[in-house]
């Protein structure tokens, strides 16, 4: 499901407030990380997270990645800190704007 340029910015006002829940660090990219993202995703369908690890390129690599793995879509990017959001199947939380 790609996310209309409208969805992606309620989805940035939404997480403005939120918290990183879910941090990469310098080992980068790791099962437990693919894992938690999971996790969280599961639980909240937007989830803020901070990654430090790498160049900037490494980083929208390591991101895309993240994204793919769990199948989720990669709302916002921002320096260091991204948003990630997959719709829940049973019981969806957030209501996106139509396109």
């Amino acid at each position: 499901m790609a996310l209309t340029e409208r969805q992606k910015k309620h989805l940035r006002r939404l997480g403005h407030d939120l918290h990183p829940i879910v941090l990469v660090g310098q080992r980068g990219l790791t099962a437990g990380v693919v894992d938690e993202l999971k996790l969280a995703l599961a639980h909240h369908e937007l989830v803020k997270l901070r990654a430090r690890a790498g160049s900037r390129e490494e980083r929208d690599g390591m991101l895309a990645e993240l994204a793919r793995l769990t199948r989720s879509e990669l709302a916002f990017r921002i320096g260091n800190v991204a948003l990630f959001y997959k719709k829940n199947g049973e019981l969806q939380k957030i209501l996106l704007p139509d396109s």
